[in-house]
């Protein structure tokens, strides 16, 4: 395969687009405005959000679009504590609850824009509508303004949790039809949805949503693939749903058939979608198996492939070093992962050489070959790899991490790069038994006497805490065995 190795430097000084001010978008504002190059005037940035406010997901809004602006529902708190979750260039304050409501996460987010000064950078209200390589400069189009403008290098940010996904279940559309359905970024809050109803998603919302609906229903259905079947107080375990069926009934994977079912709701997590990338840019489609690479990108709707550290486009259409997608890997701590990914953006965009493609096109079949080997079932296909590739296990998320630090900071004579603190990586792996340990506290009215104070001596205070509360956790496991 061959790559594009030289193209016409633009004069300088040289823009920076940044498409979206959530948490991607504002740790790539955070990095480009201490990067000596734009400190120089050597680098400008203008970042396009569509929305009135910084936050991205977080910013709350209610469920009238199609689909929502945010599928945020009233009960949300974050499923990691916030210390791990946190950038590292920003805490949250002292006293914050461990495990904070959806709210807190929104105001840190608007705290650390404002306390960065990144506002000013942000044109507010305006919708990127077209990206496109001209052969010299990316041309970016917005609904505010018709002509195109000029940039150097783009680093896309505008999430994945935007367009509902919708799986290819048969019956699926004539529930649709019927208004017997509906995805769970329209859901807010339990209402009177009927007496039975099915919940599908073995994901966070998907949990939460079958723990609050039952206030209004008499049973709730969970559907959750190779889940055996299981009942619990109201709950009832099934596996993947195999087919909507007429008057309520739906068919499992084990070909067991529930009946009487009122009202679905689909937590089926979201497409990634860049709908102002043409395919010229990006292929709307899987791509093709490999090895080798395909000399294109691809977009299939659950990764974009491929792509070089998870962040360059590694094809011949246009230079892989003009370019980051920042936030797309799953199942990893977010925030910190993003600052960690626009700061290694940064260093290729300055020293394009950086980008070793062959190392990186190795290191692409790498780690496909290695997510293809962890896919349970047998026989394991292209697609199946495809679907799983932005998807981290525990520990790898913080080996990633490290890489892209060392990456970031790989300069003569340069600091030491930051290391991922092994006590953020045991709270993550113990982040299960942590939330239940803290949801106890928070039943008992004790939760904001718990963190009262903790953080304003600093950050190893709530590793303090943590290590404390896992040591509970693992008493009152052990007495119950």
């Amino acid at each position: 395969m061959e790559f594009l190795s030289s193209f016409p430097a633009p004069a300088s000084p040289k823009r920076i687009a940044v498409i979206g001010v959530g948490p991607a978008g504002l740790a790539a504002l955070k990095a480009i405005s201490d990067a000596p190059n734009f400190k120089a005037g050597i680098w400008t940035v203008t970042a396009f959000e569509p929305r009135e406010q910084v936050g991205g997901v977080w910013n709350p809004a209610p469920p009238t679009d199609d689909p929502p602006l945010t599928p945020l529902y009233d009960s949300l708190t974050t499923n990691i504590p916030h210390p791990i979750m946190a950038y590292t260039s920003f805490s949250f304050p002292p006293s914050t609850l461990l495990f904070p409501p959806a709210h807190i996460v929104q105001n840190y987010l608007v705290a650390f824009s404002d306390h960065f000064d990144l506002r000013q950078y942000v044109q507010f209200n305006t919708r990127v509508t077209n990206l496109w390589w001209d052969g010299l400069c990316w041309k970016l189009v917005t609904d505010q303004q018709a002509q195109p403008e000029d940039f150097d290098f783009v680093v896309v940010s505008n999430g994945h949790y935007r367009k509902p996904y919708y799986p290819p279940v048969p019956g699926l559309q004539s529930w649709i039809d019927a208004k017997k359905i509906s995805h769970s970024s329209w859901y807010r809050r339990p209402s009177d949805l009927g007496q039975v109803v099915l919940v599908v998603g073995a994901g966070p919302s998907g949990h939460d949503i079958s723990e609050e609906i039952q206030s209004t229903a008499q049973t709730v259905i969970r559907s959750m693939t190779g889940a055996p079947p299981n009942t619990e107080g109201k709950i009832k375990i099934r596996g993947r749903v195999n087919e909507f069926l007429p008057d309520g009934q739906v068919r499992f994977e084990d070909g067991l058939v529930e009946g009487g079912i009122d009202f679905c709701i689909l937590a089926t997590g979201y497409e990634m979608s860049f709908p102002f990338m043409s395919p010229s840019e990006l292929i709307p489609d899987f791509p093709p198996p490999c090895p080798p690479l395909p000399s294109h990108l691809y977009n299939s709707t659950f990764s974009v492939f491929p792509l070089a550290k998870h962040v360059f486009p590694v094809q011949k259409d246009y230079p892989p070093s003009t370019i980051a997608f920042l936030g797309l890997p799953i199942r990893v701590a977010p925030f910190p992962a993003m600052e960690a990914q626009a700061q290694a953006a940064l260093r290729v965009f300055a020293h394009p050489e950086a980008l070793n493609l062959t190392e990186e096109s190795v290191d692409i079949i790498t780690h496909y070959e290695t997510v293809g080997k962890r896919i349970p079932g047998s026989p394991v296909t292209h697609r199946d790899i495809i679907k799983n590739y932005h998807k981290f296990t525990d520990r790898e998320q913080f080996d990633y991490r490290d890489q892209l630090y060392e990456f970031a900071s790989r300069e003569e004579g340069g600091p030491a790069p930051m290391k991922v603190p092994g006590w953020i990586i045991e709270a993550y792996e113990e982040k299960g038994p942590l939330r239940r340990i803290w949801q106890q506290i928070v039943r008992d009215g004790k939760g904001e006497e718990t963190v009262k104070g903790v953080g304003e001596g600093g950050i190893h205070e709530w590793e303090d805490l943590i290590g404390k509360l896992l040591d509970r956790s693992r008493t009152e496991e052990r007495s119950r065995l």
